[in-house]
């Protein structure tokens, strides 16, 4: 508890004044300590909030692309009442990026959550006010002492400048994760934010089956300890990680052996173009091969949140063997944006759009997750504003495909599998970097 009093002190007066970092380091192995902060408005009721920081699955829901794992080990203190004042839970986390190329991060910390006047309430490293109305100021503040590990050289900058794991990122992904829950609670959705979906129920059942895919795609990409990578070198030179595992009972995914292979490369492109680019289904048989060539046309469209890039739609790919439905979801907010997407049973996405329970529609998805480079300015990048040449900095690209290589789980994985993800990701950064004329990259 004394630790809990002097943490809360220091988060006070970290959340308010500027502060200094003291140098602590003296004969300790190599640490770096980092430190952020930042402030938005968010759309959501303060107890809900709180509620959802002091729950630990909540809170893994709410932070998808942060969290790879969480457990409340111990709890100290329950708290009183709705908004939990004087609750302490000692608690464990996996943070990770979305690349198996930076290591993750373990922590154990003790979460404290006290009421510190009628309108302010701090859970973890934020402090919270009501601005009634259904919004809450929150002032979110990271700051850690971790040791420092070897970062490719790729994501060193982004990394090493603590916005990989800063307060920026989280506070981003808070605000669209509610304005996410916003948009599914709504009743009132005008036509041109739901097309192509007759029922709120139809809405709902395509939203939470596009989150579900979202969630399940952050949790196979990372470098969490649930999976174990082995590096294989493409044809065209990138490095590729592919992992492996079996799903013997889950009916949310195929059953049998699922291969995931992943590849991270920067493009002198930037993060706005790229993402505009790959969620364009006019512009998608430039890159996916699933298409082969064949038109792509939108036929519903579902927005969920005030950016015209965050939304769900269903995609269908005219072939001359035969039509396929893609699911895609689209999420973009000011640090990072992901484009993911996976083939479905046209039948069983029929029944999802007439509002039936979509936890046994089998999705594997595949997708891209974009951030920034780190590097304020690079001349060069492509940009959607050919004015302003070199203000933006490239991106860092994380590509990642999904494929059942045997319906049987108890299959051994082959080479052959291995190697026509390989082709894949090859292909597909190919096709790529030329539609972006960007070939040397």
């Amino acid at each position: 508890m004394e630790l809990v009093n002097q943490g809360m002190e220091e988060l006070q007066k970290m959340a308010t004044a500027e502060f200094s970092v003291e140098n602590s380091t003296s004969g300790k192995p190599k640490r770096s300590i980092e430190a952020s902060r930042d402030t938005g408005v968010v759309f959501v009721d303060l107890p809900k909030l709180v509620q959802s920081f002091m729950d630990v699955n909540q809170w893994k829901a709410m932070f998808p692309c942060l969290i790879s794992k969480a457990a409340t080990v111990d709890v100290i203190c329950s708290g009183d009442g709705p908004n939990r004042d004087g609750a302490v839970q000692l608690m464990f986390a996996e943070m990770q990026m979305l690349t198996p190329l930076v290591p993750t991060r373990e922590v154990y910390f003790v979460r404290y959550c006290k009421q510190l006047s009628a309108e302010q309430k701090r859970p973890s490293g934020c402090i919270i006010e009501d601005k009634s109305n259904g919004h809450c100021k929150v002032i979110w503040v990271e700051h850690l002492e971790c040791q420092k590990t070897a970062v490719h050289t790729m994501y060193r900058t982004i990394v090493s400048s603590g916005q990989a794991f800063g307060a920026r990122h989280w506070m981003a992904t808070l605000q669209l994760q509610c304005e996410r829950l916003v948009f599914f609670m709504a009743t009132n959705v005008p036509t041109k934010d739901s097309t192509g979906v007759a029922t709120l129920a139809g809405r709902k059942s395509i939203l939470k089956l596009a989150q579900r895919m979202t969630w399940s795609f952050c949790r196979a990409i990372g470098a969490s300890s649930y999976h174990t990578w082995n590096k294989v070198s493409s044809k065209t030179g990138e490095d590729i990680r592919v992992s492996s595992r079996k799903n013997l009972n889950d009916p949310g995914e195929p059953l049998g052996v699922i291969l995931c292979a992943v590849s991270s490369v920067w493009l002198p492109v930037s993060p706005q173009v790229l993402f505009d680019f790959l969620r364009d289904e006019v512009r998608r048989n430039e890159w996916d091969i699933m298409s082969n060539g064949g038109p792509v046309q939108s036929i519903a469209n579902l927005s969920k949140g005030q950016d015209r890039g965050n939304a769900v739609t269903i995609q269908t790919v005219k072939s001359k063997e035969n039509g396929l439905w893609i699911l895609q979801d689209n999420c973009t907010n000011s640090y990072e944006s992901m484009v993911v997407y996976a083939p479905v049973d046209i039948t069983g996405m029929q029944s999802v759009i007439t509002g039936c329970d979509a936890s046994n529609i089998a999705v594997l998805p595949s997708g891209f997750s974009i951030l920034p480079d780190g590097v304020e300015s690079r001349p060069l990048v492509i940009t959607s504003r050919q004015e302003e040449k070199s203000t933006e900095g490239g991106s860092l690209l994380t590509i990642a495909f999904q494929i059942l290589t045997n319906n049987s789980p108890t299959a051994k994985l082959t080479i052959e599998s291995v190697e026509s993800v390989n082709t894949l990701i090859s292909c597909t950064l190919r096709n790529i970097k030329t539609s972006l004329q960007c070939e040397d990259a």
